[in-house]
């Protein structure tokens, strides 16, 4: 298969990219990667996929999101992740749908706190949850077969060190691990689902 991954410089990325060395991966990223691309603005994501033509796979292991105490928050904080994680990736689907061969698929990337909130992270969880509200709703009507995932991992183990004091009583996950969720999404059948990895 011909995968692009999109964040693939990045700790999950990296593990993604291990994960699937049996397929042609083209990466993308805003600073390295076979290709360079801004998820926040959608003309760097349509000259992303013209350059990298028929895709198999699309998968997205990227996005930021505002961390801080919601008396604090302003919507310009919120917006950060609102255009980054949640539209820039949202973007990535619906242009690179048009990319897509028969049969491709979409992997997305959210993550527990759209379940399990903590302090500091209301943006993530709006952002997480309406990320595989999304993909929920689109692979209703994607065409050609196509499908679309949302993996949901658990803060990392090679990132514990820095989000620990985030995620009191969380237990961190293998990048490996997390990994895998990827795998199934492109290899496999599932589609519509959010895959957890906690």
């Amino acid at each position: 298969m011909k995968i692009l991954l999109v964040g693939a410089s990045g700790t999950l990325g990296n593990a993604i990219q291990k994960a699937l060395p049996h397929h042609h991966i083209l990466t993308a990223g805003r600073n390295s990667g076979d290709l360079r691309v801004d998820i926040t603005d959608s003309a760097s994501v349509q000259k992303m996929f013209e350059q990298a033509g028929r895709l198999d796979a699309i998968v997205s292991a990227t996005g930021a999101v505002h961390f801080g105490h919601i008396t604090a928050t302003t919507a310009a904080d919120f917006r950060i992740g609102l255009e980054n994680k949640l539209l820039g990736q949202i973007d990535l689907a619906l242009t690179g749908q048009h990319y897509l061969n028969d049969g491709g698929s979409i992997t997305l990337t959210s993550g527990i706190l759209s379940t399990q909130p903590i302090r500091h992270g209301a943006n993530a969880t709006a952002v997480n949850r309406a990320l595989e509200g999304f993909a929920a709703a689109a692979a209703l009507e994607l065409q050609r077969g196509q499908r679309i995932n949302v993996v949901s991992p658990n803060v990392l183990q090679e990132s514990w060190e820095g989000y620990a004091p985030y995620f009191p009583g969380f237990e961190a996950v293998p990048a490996a691990r997390a990994a895998q969720a990827f795998v199934r999404s492109v290899e496999g059948i599932a589609n519509g689902q959010t895959l957890t990895v906690w």
